[in-house]
């Protein structure tokens, strides 16, 4: 039998290439192949051990784009056709699929995380979560579900044209509530404790950003005349900023928790009372939010070309992916490509 190789992060802070034997699909399951995995602050998570919701060893990677190897009979997929994944496996019975939230499902599973992902040469998928992408690069599909999360962010805080809103963190996640708000209308802002990563993801969406300083109180004062932001979306992943970001939602307005953490979140009462705040937490995305990403792409409103800065091999991975998890410098986004 012939074996593939698959990147295991067998325990946090270690990587191995191992060979494994390929998958054999279930009912209702397609075998593809990964034709390019986008490397997630998620991906880095686990390799550094910070992930609240991971078991070791585990097989990385949910940003996939892949391309059909086998189809169940009687399915519309096609062999070497190529799809985006979403990575989120669902039950379709709890109360959140009935409620057609199937991102919160309370029994899901998440590639990558929960169950073995897509660093690896084949992987059995089921058919409802691959979403054809005619017309769509690899590149292009592997960044619809990073894109998906800062998209689904965005409609859970409902933004309406002419909003004022404020995007802490500048990776990729914050990049893409960034450009999501800016899409739907939004006057857009980014922060970053790294001042030249604001700047850069800025420019690259085309949105103002405000640096991280002794002075930011009064500065976000004096850009939103004192009243603070319409929406605050916190994708640091970091507890100080998430608690922080209360101080700079306007009164009646709204704050959207993008990232998660193992730790817990504390705000004033009497202060979120008296400014009858509205708290969110937003998790995963839903086909509704990859159908816009997708639209998005093709409208040539994502600029891709400034966006994937890095790449690698699944071999080369091993020993860039840990170097990137701290060698943030110039890096937005680094791709694992699969050809062949």
């Amino acid at each position: 039998m012939l074996l593939m190789d698959s990147l295991v992060c067998v325990a946090p802070g270690k990587l191995k290439l191992e060979k494994r034997s390929p998958p054999r699909p279930a009912a209702g399951e397609v075998l593809v192949r990964p034709r390019r995995i986008g490397i997630c602050g998620t991906d880095y998570h686990i390799y550094e051990g910070k992930h609240p919701f991971l078991q070791y060893p585990r097989v990385m990677g949910h940003e996939l784009a892949v391309e059909v190897i086998e189809a169940p009979s009687g399915s519309p997929l096609r062999t070497g056709e190529i799809c985006v994944v979403n990575p989120y496996l669902s039950c379709g019975s709890c109360i959140a699929c009935r409620r057609g939230k199937p991102n919160c499902c309370t029994r899901i599973s998440v590639l990558g995380v929960h169950q073995d992902g897509g660093m690896q040469d084949l992987i059995a998928i089921p058919e409802t979560n691959l979403i054809s992408a005619p017309g769509l690069s690899l590149e292009a599909c592997a960044t619809v579900e990073f894109l998906a999360i800062g998209a689904h962010a965005v409609r859970r805080a409902a933004i309406s044209p002419g909003d004022t809103a404020l995007v802490i963190g500048a990776g990729p996640i914050g990049l893409g509530a960034a450009l999501f708000a800016k899409l739907a209308g939004a006057k857009v802002t980014v922060l970053d404790r790294d001042t030249l990563r604001a700047q850069i993801t800025s420019n690259i969406i085309g949105t103002e950003s405000i640096p991280f300083n002794e002075s930011l109180d009064q500065t976000v004062a004096g850009q939103t005349e004192g009243n603070g932001f319409d929406v605050v979306f916190d994708a640091t992943g970091n507890q100080a900023s998430m608690q922080r970001g209360f101080d700079f939602v306007a009164a009646g307005g709204r704050y959207v928790l993008v990232s998660v953490v193992k730790d817990q979140i504390t705000f004033s009462d009497p202060d979120f009372h008296r400014r009858e705040l509205t708290l969110y937490g937003s998790r995963n995305a839903t086909h509704e939010d990859f159908s816009t990403v997708i639209a998005a792409l093709r409208s040539g409103n994502v600029p891709l070309d400034k966006i994937i800065t890095h790449r690698t091999s699944l071999a080369e991975a091993a020993h860039n992916l840990p170097k990137w998890a701290h060698e943030k410098s110039g890096l937005i986004k680094a791709l694992i490509a699969i050809d062949g």
